[in-house]
């Protein structure tokens, strides 16, 4: 875990918390929070999933993450960034990513929320396995949507 004045960058097996990754961003200068709640959900390119489960590199995850709110914060002007991801076997509807901002205006909060999880997607070191409800299971080096 990184948590900066700022920026609480946590990568865990743990359940995560949206009210959590809220109540970290929410601030007196900040009129707005954008929350991205990222989900398991029960298909996946036309079949049935199970479960999916999430393996990666914590503590190097967690650098990329800081350096992706690092560069959030260089865009836009925010209050506050919580970047939240579960590693371990999630089953339907359990949360997989938390990506909370505050900013004194919306469209800064809506547009970094945005860049964190295309980028996320891209550079963080997590590897997702779909389990498909027939028995299969396929390896895939991303992120959820």
């Amino acid at each position: 875990m990184i948590r900066i004045k700022n920026t609480w960058i946590e990568i865990t097996e743990a359940p995560l918390s949206v009210a959590a990754a809220y109540e970290f961003v929410v601030d007196e200068t900040c009129g707005a929070v954008d929350l991205f709640v990222g989900t398991v959900r029960n298909q996946f390119e036309g079949k049935a999933v199970a479960a999916l489960e999430y393996h990666g590199y914590a503590e190097m995850g967690e650098k990329v993450l800081q350096t992706l709110a690092e560069r959030a914060f260089q865009q836009w002007n925010l209050g506050k960034i919580a970047i939240h991801h579960r590693l371990g076997l999630l089953h339907l509807t359990d949360i997989s990513v938390v990506i909370a901002v505050s900013s004194p205006h919306r469209a800064e909060s809506f547009e970094a929320c945005r860049f964190i999880i295309e980028e996320i997607k891209k550079d963080v070191p997590i590897w997702k396995k779909e389990h498909f409800a027939e028995g299969e299971a396929a390896w895939k080096y991303t992120n959820p949507t």
